[in-house]
């Protein structure tokens, strides 16, 4: 069976998308689904979080790493997809022709938004251009202040331009940029037990939607 394809995407920098992205991708491994990671973004914040990996933890055939440029990534996921159950693709903060190929092979989009009305804004563009690719799409708020008006607002107002909401919010959280650092994910940081029961949640919401 082939594996699924994830295209986290979102034009405004930022947004916490290759955070979610390798965190996604630990909860994944976690529970024993070999995951493919391919970064398209020329800044190349997960080559870097992959590096500190492999110095730490060595190599795991289970979890792996490639780079693509923008257009070739729907020819590299579809390669990966053969060999792994889940290929997660980071893309650039920028929306153009460049970014369609990630979103029409993608089994699924998520589109992190911080809670801001400048982040709701900007998402505006990733789910138009899902849209024409015809790709399913979920929302994650990212970096959440809890039990704001302002998050509240963003979730209805993110409804409202017709994408489809996580029901899991992830917090902001020191963890996520500690953990990030050292090549892991928080759900392998002992003390971070609010952050892996989110990013758990986060993930069984994500494989629900994709089943």
């Amino acid at each position: 069976m082939a594996g699924r394809i994830i295209t986290v995407a979102q034009q405004k920098g930022g947004s916490g998308k290759t955070t979610l992205a390798v965190n996604l991708a630990i909860c994944l491994h976690r529970m024993g689904h070999s995951v493919a990671l391919v970064d398209t973004d020329p800044q190349g914040s997960m080559g870097r979080w992959f590096i500190e990996r492999m110095e730490a933890r060595g190599e795991d055939e289970a979890l792996d790493f490639s780079t693509s440029s923008a257009w070739g990534a729907s020819y590299e996921s579809e390669k990966l997809k053969k060999r792994f159950d889940f290929v997660i693709v980071d893309t650039p903060p920028k929306i153009d022709s460049d970014l369609r190929p990630a979103l029409r092979v993608a089994d699924l989009v998520i589109v992190p938004v911080a809670t801001s009305h400048v982040d709701l804004w900007a998402t505006e563009g990733v789910l138009d251009l899902a849209r024409r690719e015809k790709s399913p799409v979920m929302v994650v708020l990212n970096r959440v202040r809890p039990n704001t008006r302002l998050a509240a607002e963003v979730a209805e107002k993110a409804a409202e331009l017709g994408a489809m909401v996580a029901d899991t919010q992830i917090a902001n959280r020191v963890a996520y940029a500690e953990t990030l650092g050292q090549g892991l994910g928080v759900a392998e940081h002992a003390r971070n037990g609010a952050a892996r029961d989110e990013m758990d949640t986060l993930t069984a919401e994500m494989l629900a939607t994709m089943a």
